[in-house]
């Protein structure tokens, strides 16, 4: 991702290696649907908010998105 300026990083999903590693952000000056910042290997930008994100992590806990990570 280029610019991060004003972003409080969360987490990198990656960290092996100097890809551009997927990240999880939070802007605190965001509007509350927009909050989490969620990056690609590419530099694109998904927002959501919290409530958003926590059922995206609900649905991976439960088994629901394996299919998709793990052909």
């Amino acid at each position: 991702m280029t610019d991060t300026g004003g972003l409080e990083p969360v987490a990198t999903l990656c960290g092996n290696c100097d890809c551009g590693c997927p990240q999880l952000f939070v802007d605190p000056d965001a509007p509350a649907v927009r909050r989490g910042v969620l990056t690609d290997d590419f530099g694109q930008r998904i927002r959501m908010s919290a409530d958003r994100f926590s059922s995206l992590l609900d649905e991976a806990e439960q088994g629901r998105l394996d299919g998709v990570a793990r052909p």
